[in-house]
């Protein structure tokens, strides 16, 4: 299992227009291969921050299968035009304890 994790920096005035695109462009990642779960937080410090955690079966299932995807340029024009900066986004695993 993969956790990909994204803070996302929404800009200023437009976190209600975000969340609302992101209603929908969640219909969309959580039909794709390898999806698990996600969820979205919104930041109680930064009324414009959020954080993004998505669990996914591999890392080429995000990597390969949803940005290599069709239905990948749908959630890149329902919400990259929301962030600045973009956000970077990386990928943990559960390590045994």
């Amino acid at each position: 299992m993969i956790l990909e994790v994204a803070i996302l920096q929404v800009k200023a005035g437009l976190a209600d227009s975000f969340e609302a695109s992101f209603k929908e462009a969640s219909q969309i990642i959580s039909s794709m291969k390898g999806y698990v779960h996600h969820e979205l937080q919104r930041c109680l410090e930064e009324q414009n921050k959020y954080v993004l955690l998505v669990k996914w079966e591999t890392l080429e299932d995000h990597t390969e299968g949803f940005r290599g995807s069709a239905e990948y340029q749908e959630w890149k024009r329902l919400l990259h035009h929301y962030y600045d900066p973009f956000p970077v986004v990386e990928h943990y695993t559960s390590i045994e304890l």
